[in-house]
């Protein structure tokens, strides 16, 4: 996804980890519960009714240090603060990679999403900056880095957006698998989430691998969001068929993975789409689309559906640039919001 860094846009994808906890029960209600002793899939499994008759909750992408008048569109249960990164010196974590966690605006800014009972997510990376997996020297320390940036939201909900050069790095890959399994010995309540890039035919190997990476490491994983964007220039069809078709791909090998029912799977999967114009020429990801999503999710009982982003949840001003479609509007027409009613349901 997009960072608040540069004007390049990348890929993220997520998941391979042992799915455990993946019940509704949360505050986002398809996210999971807190995470059981084992890294094994749970034997409580909803059955494929009772997943059917489930919330598939909305959860989009917003700015962590400014505030959009579409933040609340679709009265989202869960905001997915972006992005948490290295300085780019050390091991020090700030908001987009310049912002201290204790900045008092971003604390107003989280007191002002949750004042009506909305829960905060972390997410950590992006497309852009660096990751602190590939700045600090030891789990521990990033471990403690990953809790600093929890602590200063008041959040128990990590997600681990991971694409471009990090996703391909084997040693910030298990490094960061360790520090997170640290990280959730200390925390029993701690939700793990991974972004990840995606394709129609599913995951690739390096997203494959590091959600391998993180089952070897005893890592709880309550969610696999898939970014159902930016597939090529080969790819010129529908959108919201493309991301249908990804999600039901990624299904087959959540299964494979992590060795869980239908239901599980589904339940442990998110859906994340760019909204509007994509950083890739002829991707128009419409209303249309996004109520595709939305309907598939709450068929299937998929966890959470998702956006990038909020403040780009609106038409662009006539004397708007292309750029301006990738940044701050949607490049479509429409009304304020209208995506994030859409993703609502």
């Amino acid at each position: 996804m997009r960072s608040f860094l540069t004007a390049t846009a990348g890929l993220t994808c997520m998941f391979a980890l042992a799915i455990t906890g993946c019940s509704a029960g949360s505050d986002d209600t398809a996210d999971a519960a807190p995470p059981a002793p084992s890294s094994t899939p749970s034997q409580a499994e909803a059955s494929p009714s009772e997943s059917a008759s489930s919330s598939t909750s909305y959860a989009p992408y917003v700015s962590s240090t400014g505030a959009s008048a579409n933040d609340s569109a679709g009265s989202p249960s869960t905001y997915n603060l972006a992005f948490v990164i290295s300085d780019g010196s050390d091991c020090t974590p700030k908001w987009n990679g310049t912002t201290a966690l204790a900045d008092s605006a971003v604390k107003s800014r989280i007191a002002k999403l949750t004042q009506d009972g909305a829960s905060v997510r972390v997410s950590f990376g992006g497309a852009s900056g660096k990751e602190l997996a590939a700045s600090c020297d030891s789990a521990s320390e990033l471990a403690e880095a990953y809790g600093k940036a929890l602590d200063a939201a008041g959040s128990s909900k990590a997600d681990f957006d991971i694409e471009g050069d990090e996703l391909t790095d084997s040693d910030s890959v298990d490094l960061r698998a360790e520090a997170i399994a640290l990280l959730q010995k200390e925390r029993a309540d701690l939700e793990v989430s991974f972004t990840l890039p995606v394709m129609p035919s599913g995951l690739d190997a390096d997203s494959v691998a590091l959600l391998e990476s993180a089952n070897e490491h005893d890592v709880q994983v309550s969610t696999v969001n898939i970014m159902t964007m930016n597939y090529g220039e080969s790819y010129t069809g529908d959108m919201g068929d493309y991301a249908v078709t990804s999600a039901k791909a990624v299904h087959t090998q959540l299964k494979e993975i992590f060795g869980t029912s239908d239901a599980t799977a589904w339940k442990a999967m998110a859906l994340t789409s760019m909204l509007g114009v994509n950083d890739v020429d002829k991707e128009t990801f419409s209303l249309d689309d996004a109520a595709e999503v939305r309907e598939f999710a709450e068929e299937k009982g998929i966890g959470w559906v998702s956006m990038w982003a909020t403040f780009r949840d609106q038409q662009c001003g006539e004397d708007s640039s292309s750029d301006d479609a990738l940044t701050n509007c949607s490049g479509v027409d429409q009304e304020d919001g209208a995506f994030g009613e859409a993703f609502a349901g």
